[in-house]
């Protein structure tokens, strides 16, 4: 197993604050890693580091065996890398913006970098003042692809981005692992990270809680299911079922939380007709509270 990133008691301090503690982080080479919490968790400060844009308060970060300090050139050179608030310069167009970045690197295959743009649909003929954040995040996207880089980092990638384009940002990164190349996507975002990733990494609160296969996260998210039936149905059906809880009967509806496989719940649905079931999307903070129970969350 080689590793293309790993850290040893990472910590980093703003004065008082702490924002990274003694994280201990380990990415495979040709796997996709996902890093998840909620906004100001430490995401984009362990990455700022791994990058070597800022400096570690103690701990260390080694990237390709690299150590992110004594070698940042050479780890930049290998790595491409998208920031979260993409900034370019305003009065060039999206292909002078390209062009300028292809160059900083020695050189780019410009055949590629068309066949970016034209699965992104971006319009590289506007100057980048013009264009809206969505077209923003895809001249950023083209710009950390372009390089075929041995390891991709985003951070919150698809931000702005329209569900198709959502799409073929997902096909890219798929295309990247199936080359052996790695990429490292920081996100709050939990269908994107089921959607792209093989591992993740939960960060909370500067410290990194987690570290799972993604169908393991899977089968402990929380799922809310709402039943709607044809008549009034008893809460007594529905309560003491395996890993369901929260039941509230309104009438004719069923509402409830359930933790992994639905089977119980579904069978017990199932002896009453069933006219309509909706199912609500995990969000980040229910994934939290599957792993932590109710214990604040960052805000």
């Amino acid at each position: 197993m080689v590793l293309v990133i790993h850290t040893e008691k990472l910590t980093k301090d703003y004065g008082t604050n702490r924002a990274l503690s003694e994280v201990e982080l380990e990415v495979r080479e040709g796997e996709v890693f996902g890093y998840l919490g909620p906004n100001g968790a430490g995401k984009s400060t362990t990455i700022r580091i791994l990058l070597d844009f800022i400096r570690p308060t103690s701990g260390s970060a080694n990237v390709f065996g690299l150590d992110s300090r004594a070698d940042s050139e050479e780890i930049r050179r290998r790595t491409a890398y998208l920031p979260g608030d993409v900034v370019m310069y305003d009065r060039m167009t999206g292909a002078e913006v390209l062009t300028y970045f292809a160059n900083l690197s020695g050189g780019v295959d410009q055949r590629y970098v068309a066949q970016l743009a034209e699965r992104l649909r971006c319009d590289l003929t506007q100057p980048i003042k013009s264009l809206s954040r969505g077209n923003r995040q895809k001249i950023g996207l083209v710009q950390a692809f372009m390089h075929r880089s041995e390891l991709i980092i985003m951070d919150e990638p698809s931000s702005g981005l329209d569900p198709l384009m959502q799409q073929e940002f997902y096909s890219l990164v798929e295309e990247v692992k199936s080359e052996g190349r790695t990429v490292f996507i920081s996100s709050h975002i939990m269908p994107e990270v089921e959607r792209v990733c093989d591992r993740v990494g939960i960060i909370r609160q500067g410290k990194l809680v987690t570290v799972e296969d993604i169908e393991v996260l899977k089968g402990r998210a929380l799922h809310r299911l709402e039943f709607h039936f044809s008549e009034p149905v008893p809460r007594e059906g529905f309560v003491d079922l395996p890993g369901v809880r929260d039941v509230t009967v309104e009438d004719t509806v069923v509402s409830c939380t359930v933790m992994g496989k639905p089977d119980a719940l579904i069978k017990a649905a199932a002896r009453f007709e069933v006219v309509k079931l909706v199912a609500h999307e995990s969000s980040l903070e229910d994934v939290f509270l599957s792993y932590y129970g109710d214990g604040e969350t960052d805000a």
